[in-house]
């Protein structure tokens, strides 16, 4: 196994932007993994930015036919002031160290990645990774979600790797790099309040009321959120951090992977990556699905009735996810508006739908 990124000395062999994505640079970061690879031309084609800086590169290579002639890059956003933000997090050194040491060892279908690196310094952070367009997947426009056949296959990769990490010994052996997550922080919180006070009239009653628990005690909402076995999950598993494979679903974006109950990536994949009306007819079964495939690993995750119950109070989940979305930011692009509203609808639905404040208040929140 390689070695880990955050024992890379600091320096200036990650790109901190585009322009730095030099043959030289991309040569050193393809060296583990393409030993003998010289990238002798590398093209901007695109970029983009919402949370990280996404680069779509053209590139040639010696000997030819090694790696492919296009790739992705993702890189910390070019704002200081957000890069600072996201380098507080760890997600960049998480991500980097995932793709390193963690993706090669599982099943679920992950990018490809050719080279991968940090700096401790400052939080800078590459990760050059297969482009998927370019491979024939389709990323979601966050419009439709995926059916049931899909989802019951995504459950089933999920299974394998919470089973693997659902044992204390098997969890010790990564947990210098893969955590719990139950600091809130007051990002949500903060945005939350500015929907409530700017915007109440375009959320729904059932969101206003958990926006409200969490603004007055987020720490008290992520001890449910968090509570019970705890296993490695992907963290969040919502459509916009999805792909499709042909039939499969493959999984990005794993900046925030941590140990948490294995529902908060099995409620966040039934309410989030499928439209309301496929979710309502499928859910239950999906959830008998999962179950099946954990003790089909070799591991006992409980009884139904207590994860519909973990699904109901995890279903509460999706109004922090959406705690930017509910801000309404203006200026925003046609794609992004249209995936924020298709987000949302979702997460209001499945709140609705899943009666996650009667849920909570049977648990003591008022």
């Amino acid at each position: 196994m390689s070695a880990i990124a955050s024992d890379r000395p600091p320096g200036p062999g990650v790109p901190r932007s585009p322009a730095e994505l030099t043959p030289e640079a991309c040569t050193a970061l393809v060296a583990d993994r393409h030993p003998g690879v010289r990238i002798t031309s590398v093209g901007v084609t695109e970029v983009s930015e919402v949370t990280n800086r996404h680069v779509r590169i053209s590139w040639s290579a010696e000997p030819p036919g090694r790696i492919p002639g296009t790739a992705f890059a993702k890189l910390a956003p070019s704002d200081p002031v957000r890069a600072a933000q996201i380098a507080a997090t760890g997600m960049g050194a998480r991500e980097v160290r995932f793709y390193r040491d963690l993706a090669p060892t599982l099943h679920l279908r992950v990018p490809e990645v050719y080279g991968a690196a940090d700096d401790p310094s400052d939080g800078a952070f590459v990760v050059l990774m297969e482009d998927l367009v370019a491979s024939g997947c389709r990323v979601p426009d966050g419009t439709v979600g995926f059916g049931p056949d899909a989802v019951a296959g995504a459950l089933e990769g999920l299974a394998e790797l919470h089973a693997r990490f659902a044992p204390a010994a098997a969890r010790a052996s990564v947990a210098d790099w893969i955590r719990p997550n139950r600091d809130p922080g007051t990002y949500g919180a903060v945005r939350l309040q500015e929907a409530l006070d700017r915007h109440r009239g375009r959320i729904s009653d059932d969101f206003a009321t958990i926006a409200g628990w969490y603004v007055a005690d987020p720490l008290a909402l992520q001890q449910v959120w968090h509570g019970g076995p705890v296993t490695v999950v992907h963290g969040d598993a919502h459509l916009g951090n999805c792909f499709t494979d042909g039939d499969r679903i493959g999984f990005l974006d794993w900046g925030i992977v941590q140990q948490a109950p294995a529902m908060r990536d099995v409620s966040y994949l039934l309410t989030m990556a499928m439209d309301p009306g496929v979710r309502r007819l499928h859910e239950a079964d999906l959830l008998r699905h999962y179950l099946a495939a954990r003790a089909a690993a070799g591991d006992d995750a409980g009884s139904f009735d207590d994860a519909w119950t973990a699904h109901r109070l995890q279903s509460a989940y999706t109004v922090v996810a959406c705690c930017q979305i509910v801000t309404f930011p203006e200026g925003i692009s046609d794609a992004r508006r249209i995936f924020s509203e298709a987000f949302l609808a979702r997460a209001e639905a499945a709140i609705a739908d899943l009666e996650a404040v009667a849920a909570l208040r049977s648990i003591g929140f008022a």
